[in-house]
């Protein structure tokens, strides 16, 4: 098992699953202002998805100066967390602690 790092600022925090990254990634971190819509979204995981989901890849590159590298890596970060992660899971224990 290997173990996921929580990579925000610098932040070298280490869990045993994705579910636990992506809840200290949202209630430890501060929240993430969208360049491209001004939307407020959690740090992390979170704005990887709204970035990737709302926007275009075009959109993502000229509003955060980011180049092919930066997007797959992201796209990278956002398909592994989605292949291990139990979301509903997730979004049920942030929607119980009310940081969602």
């Amino acid at each position: 098992m290997s173990l996921w790092t929580c990579g925000i600022g610098g932040c070298e925090e280490r869990f045993e699953d994705a579910e636990a990254a992506i809840i200290h990634q949202t209630v430890k971190h501060e929240r993430h202002q969208c360049t491209v819509c001004g939307n407020i979204v959690p740090d992390g995981y979170f704005a990887i998805r709204h970035a990737f989901e709302e926007h275009s890849r075009a959109e993502y590159v000229r509003a955060y100066d980011a180049d092919s590298s930066a997007v797959r890596t992201r796209e990278d970060v956002k398909q592994a967390v989605e292949a291990e992660a139990d979301l509903h899971a997730v979004v049920a224990e942030l929607k119980q602690r009310d940081a969602l």
